[in-house]
Parts: C-alpha cells; sequence; structure tokens
C-alpha cells in the first residue's frame, strides 16, 4: 500500500532478521486485531506487511520497487517511549531467603502425588491385607466347626480377590506415573522466553527458576498461545497441583501500578497509557478451558529507566500488577498450599500451548 512503510509498521528495522519480523507481528496482532479494538482494514495491512517482508523474493521486490525510497524524517522514526531509557537494563531482584516466608516450609525433595489418582490409597490397601493375614493366622491357629470354616474360607477367598483387584490397580497407577516421569523426565521447565527482544521476560525466565522450582511440584511454561489461538498470547505460565498463574513481563515506567475491578492499570493514580494487558482475557480463557484449575494472573512490573515500581497488596484478585519480590513471595505462598502435586492432566493441557521451543 503506497504512503506505509512495512518495516516502520512492524517497529523492526530494515535488516531484521526473519525472526524479528515474526516476534513483531505476534506482538502486534496481539493488540491490532479486530477481536479486541482493532479495525479490520489496520489489521489486513499489518498481515501485508507480514506476508511481505516474511517471504525473501517478496521482500526484496518490495525494498527495490521505490517504497524504501521515500524520505524517513526523524519524526516518522520516533517512537514514543513514555520516557523509557533505551540504554536502562533492569537488574534482577535481590531476595534473602529469610523475606521468602513460605522458603524454609518446603521440602524440595518431597515424594510428588500425581493427579487424578487411579489407584486405591496406599493406607486402606496395607490395612486390608493387614486384615486378612490376622484373619488366616486366626482361622489356621483355632479349631474350627464345619459351618464357622466355611464361614471363614468364604471371607477369606471374599478379601483375598479385593485385595487382587487392589494390587492390580496400584501397579496400573503406579505404571502410569512411572510412563509419564520416563517421558518427561525431570524437566521442570517447557520453552523459551523471548530473550532475544524482551529483557523482562528473561529476567522472569530466571526468577521462576531460581525460587519457584523449589516447589517440587512447580512445572513452569515460556511462550504459550491461548487455545485455538496461533499467537504467544502468554509470557509465562506457572503450573503447581490445580493451581495454574499466567504472567505477563512488562518494562514499564517506574511508579505504583495498582489495577481495578475490570483489570485496567493505574500508575500513580491515573490510567496508565504506557501499555496494556490482555491478561483478564487470558485468564477468563483459561478458566475455561481447565475447569477445576485456579487461575491467577500477574503483570510483573521491571522498570524501563531508573527508578522504582511498586504495588499494592490485592490479595487473591484474578490480575494483579507485582514486582519481582512480591511475585515471589505471594506466587510463592499461593503455590506451596500445594507443593509437590502434579495434575497430569492439567500439565498436558498447559504444555499443548506451548509455542516457543
Amino acid at each position: 500500500m503506497r504512503g506505509v512503510d512495512y518495516y516502520e509498521l512492524l517497529g523492526v528495522d530494515r535488516d531484521a532478521t526473519a525472526a524479528e519480523i515474526k516476534s513483531a507481528y505476534r506482538s502486534l496482532a496481539r493488540s491490532m486485531h479486530p477481536d479486541v479494538g482493532g479495525t479490520a482494514g489496520t489489521f489486513r495491512l499489518l498481515q501485508e506487511a507480514y506476508e511481505t517482508l516474511n517471504d525473501p523474493v517478496r521482500r526484496a521486490n518490495y525494498d527495490n520497487d521505490g517504497e524504501t525510497s521515500r524520505p524517513r524524517t526523524a519524526e516518522r522514526r520516533r517512537r514514543r517511549d513514555f520516557g523509557d531509557d533505551p540504554t536502562y537494563v533492569p537488574k534482577p531482584p535481590r531476595l534473602r531467603l529469610d523475606d521468602i516466608p513460605w522458603w524454609d516450609t518446603i521440602d524440595p525433595d518431597a515424594r510428588i502425588r500425581y493427579l487424578p489418582i487411579i489407584g486405591p490409597d496406599r493406607a486402606p490397601t496395607l490395612a486390608l491385607v493387614g486384615g486378612w493375614s490376622l484373619l488366616l493366622l486366626v482361622g489356621l491357629a483355632v479349631e474350627l466347626t464345619a459351618v464357622l470354616l466355611t464361614v471363614w474360607l468364604s471371607l477369606l477367598v471374599a478379601a483375598g480377590s479385593v485385595i487382587v483387584l487392589l494390587l492390580r490397580r496400584h501397579i496400573r497407577a503406579h505404571r502410569t506415573d512411572r510412563l509419564f516421569v520416563a517421558e518427561f523426565g525431570g524437566r521442570r521447565v517447557f520453552g523459551l522466553p523471548d530473550a532475544q527482544h524482551e529483557r523482562a521476560q528473561q529476567l522472569t525466565a530466571e526468577l521462576c527458576a531460581k525460587y519457584l522450582t523449589r516447589l517440587p511440584g512447580v512445572r513452569v511454561f515460556h511462550g504459550l498461545s491461548w487455545p485455538d489461538s496461533v499467537f504467544e498470547d502468554v509470557h509465562h505460565a506457572v503450573l503447581c497441583g490445580r493451581r495454574l498463574v499466567l504472567v505477563e513481563s512488562k518494562s514499564w515506567l517506574p511508579g505504583h501500578y495498582i489495577a481495578d475491578e475490570e483489570g485496567t492499570l493505574w500508575r500513580n493514580g491515573h490510567p496508565f497509557r504506557g501499555g496494556a494487558t490482555r491478561l483478564p482475557e487470558g485468564v477468563a480463557t483459561f478458566e475455561e478451558f481447565l475447569p477445576g484449575v485456579e487461575v491467577r494472573g500477574v503483570v510483573l512490573i521491571y522498570p524501563s529507566r531508573a527508578g522504582d515500581v511498586s504495588t499494592v497488596e490485592q490479595g487473591d484478585d484474578p490480575v494483579s500488577p507485582m514486582t519481582p519480590a512480591q511475585f515471589v513471595r505471594d506466587i510463592g505462598r499461593w503455590l506451596a498450599q500445594d507443593p509437590a502435586t502434579v495434575d497430569r492432566e492439567a500439565f498436558n493441557a498447559v504444555l499443548d500451548q506451548v509455542v516457543t521451543s
């Protein structure tokens, strides 16, 4: 389309790689799609730009057809950055373990319990085996009449049949757990953060790996799509038992952030215009996708220039802005309510949404 520079539309340099172009397109598509408030015409133009620059032949023709010869003024190149410092690199938080209230309550080597439970509990089975053994010993030690002998034998056979059935279920459950462990091994992290373009995502990945994986049931995922989506709609997800946290990593201005009941972000008492989040919609989508799983959303904010970020304590709200330190303390405590459980069905469902590798 004459008058529109595809490189400027996607926000990439003219020597951008195919991966950079794809990442930029995915990021813009999340906010420009008609379903989230964009216009059909603008979204079609975005698709046209991506399809052109993603195809080597079409890109070469585009670069040579005169479109790139248009003057590019400083005003056109300038992006609205809301006061960001492009040279500033946020640093990971320094957390003392004494400041993490759940840290010493967790045994990182605890035995993992897998859900759903497909076999009987061990204690009732052992009690039944013990009762059957006692019944056998009593019958052998005591001289029984013909009637009592018949009753004794009937009880032995009935109890023995139940024990055999329970043992078969134990074996089947153990085999299922063993196959699950064999398939995924000791892996705790799945997918890759967008480290090339987003320092904030890399910092969050390091944060999860360093602290949250102390919980033996935690599984961390990077780069997920919503169900029925092809885009990377969620930066990170942390699953422990039947609790799931969706995380967006943002590099935003220092200040004090809160979210209202509709999930709208406020900074220093004013609606925040320097960025947006789709987490409220994402949380609702995953709640419908994973019935029985508690889902929360966290906007993890790193400063985009020198200064501090602060947030207000918001309890168990569905979506909350948080600092990295608050994320470790509060989300870790929330997940630590059931620290050594892995729900196979929820795990497989979330893993299927990972789009990065």
